[in-house]
């Protein structure tokens, strides 16, 4: 599936990066990092397919397949990839499936939860009992209260209730990617556990998660950094799931420390 792809181009140094964003975002997300970061790199970001002024998805195929795609469609020489959250899913899979492309790796809150779930079979079932809410909501065909549930648990801390309208009713519009994102996230449909594919992804490698996040994120850390030849983990004191929106004066040092090593 072939979509337009709205892209964000943060210039700085000769140094290119590629910034995927999480899910209910877009990539103009990623202009206060990439500040930060311009005597290091330029930075490239792009809304995912139906963020942004992206094309729309039309609800059909693997939504993963399609924003990997979009991603990859993007890298003209070996880059830096840096990815948050769902973002972060997609930078792993390219680094895992064509490494050639990737100079450093950034993940922040990959939400690769099939990972964790290898390693402890159980969490599975703790996710789906701290998730019952927004499966509950979905399965009503309630995405305004799916969106609300998401935003309490993984979104910047703002109160749903603080919220425009205008934004609730755009969160709700999206909130239909998160059980979409299932198959890669939750069944690993790009086979990245299989056959040690993520040992292909032998780049430095920084995995970075907040230590307010959901205790998910540790244990997806945790289980990357095991699998990734040369991954190092920074746990950021005082900071949630979005932090790289919300403080990404924490992020930008583990970035370029990243950079210096590779």
């Amino acid at each position: 599936m072939s979509l337009h792809t709205h892209t964000h181009h943060f210039a700085g140094a000769s140094r290119q990066a590629l910034a995927i964003h999480c899910t209910l975002g877009h990539g103009g997300v990623w202009r206060r990092l990439a500040e930060l970061l311009k005597d290091d790199l330029s930075v490239l970001a792009f809304d995912l397919p139906s963020h942004g002024k992206s094309g729309e998805w039309d609800r059909t195929g693997n939504v993963h397949d399609v924003a990997t795609d979009m991603a990859r469609a993007l890298i003209t020489e070996p880059m830096d990839l840096i990815g948050h959250s769902f973002g972060a899913t997609v930078a792993l899979r390219i680094a895992a499936e064509t490494p050639e492309l990737v100079r450093s790796l950034t993940l922040i809150e990959p939400v690769f939860f099939a990972a964790a779930w290898e390693d402890e079979p159980a969490l599975q079932e703790a996710h789906a009992r701290a998730n019952a809410p927004m499966t509950a909501a979905f399965a009503s065909g309630d995405e305004r209260e799916a969106a609300r549930v998401f935003n309490r648990d993984w979104g910047d801390g703002t109160p749903w209730d603080t919220m425009p309208a205008r934004m609730q009713d755009h969160l709700a519009r999206l909130v239909h990617y998160v059980p979409a994102s299932a198959p890669f996230l939750i069944d690993d449909s790009a086979g990245l556990l299989k056959h040690g594919k993520l040992a292909r992804a032998a780049m430095p490698t920084a995995l970075i998660e907040g230590d307010q996040s959901p205790a998910m994120s540790a244990k997806v850390a945790i289980a990357l950094q095991k699998r990734l030849p040369d991954a190092q983990r920074h746990i950021i004191k005082g900071v949630g799931h979005m932090l790289p929106v919300t403080h990404p004066e924490t992020v930008a040092p583990h970035v370029r420390a990243l950079l210096a090593r590779s």
